[in-house]
């Protein structure tokens, strides 16, 4: 199975690179651009945890009575993730979700968390997930990540949401994108002390420990399926293929915002 992750490894290796040194982070020079990236880059967050907590739903038993389901050590595999990543600490020592981290890295800045918090309510309300991107203006590569995501989520493969959890999340904050964050910090340090954390937290547990939980959860779901392999691959493409369009989405924003005071 070593051999099927070395694959796709080496297929999305460009696609990674991509991300790594999309042009996005370029345009982020100062407080308030970051702030119009995090009002993207906060879908990505949510999201990440609603494919979790779908993995989590399909491959344990949270209902009642309880059966055992599937395979321990890959139950054992999602429960260890899920408990990082609902449930870490934050700079104060505080259980809190990373989701919930971000949104105080959020408020903390000055970023609007209006759109988000909208968004969540109109789902929370029993709106579909267009009806709330319509009430809460999502913008349109943020809609198109999340739809991708949760498409995955409909496919109720658990080989495919493995596989878009584990080669299309991690391991992709590039070591520029925190330099720019180490020099705002620099000149902000009230400001934005908590989204720094957040980076670093995501970059230690996820990078680290979580990533190799999760390649092994993808190596057993797929087994010895060579179809599943096949089907992991074309989507963690698409994933990544996502992103890049998240990124550009930013990237397209800033750049306009940018046009337009300095005309």
């Amino acid at each position: 199975m070593q051999h099927h992750i070395q694959k796709i490894q080496e297929e999305i290796e460009p696609l990674r690179q991509e991300i790594i040194n999309h042009k996005v982070y370029h345009l982020i020079k100062d407080l308030d651009d970051l702030k119009l990236f995090m009002q993207y880059h906060v879908y990505a967050v949510w999201d990440f945890m609603s494919l979790l907590k779908t993995l989590q739903n399909n491959l344990t038993c949270v209902n009642t009575p309880w059966f055992p389901v599937g395979d321990a050590d890959t139950r054992f595999l999602i429960n260890e993730i899920v408990v990082g990543e609902e449930s870490d600490v934050d700079m104060h020592g505080v259980r809190k979700s990373h989701f919930e981290i971000y949104l105080d890295a959020m408020q903390q800045c000055g970023a609007d968390v209006s759109e988000i918090n909208t968004f969540i309510d109109a789902l929370k309300s029993g709106k579909d997930l267009n009806q709330a991107f319509d009430i809460a203006h999502t913008p349109e590569a943020a809609k198109a990540f999340v739809n991708f995501t949760f498409e995955t989520i409909a496919s109720q493969k658990s080989h495919l949401q493995s596989a878009i959890f584990t080669f299309g999340r991690e391991d992709l904050i590039p070591g520029m994108f925190m330099s720019i964050i180490n020099d705002i910090n620099k000149e902000f340090p009230d400001n934005i002390s908590i989204f720094k954390y957040y980076l670093e937290r995501h970059i230690e547990v996820d990078g680290d420990h979580h990533s190799h939980l999760a390649l092994q959860m993808t190596a057993n779901l797929c087994g010895d399926d060579e179809q599943y392999w096949e089907e992991a691959k074309t989507a963690t493409i698409a994933s990544l293929q996502k992103r890049i369009q998240l990124w550009d989405g930013v990237y397209h924003e800033l750049l306009t915002k940018k046009q337009v005071l300095t005309a």
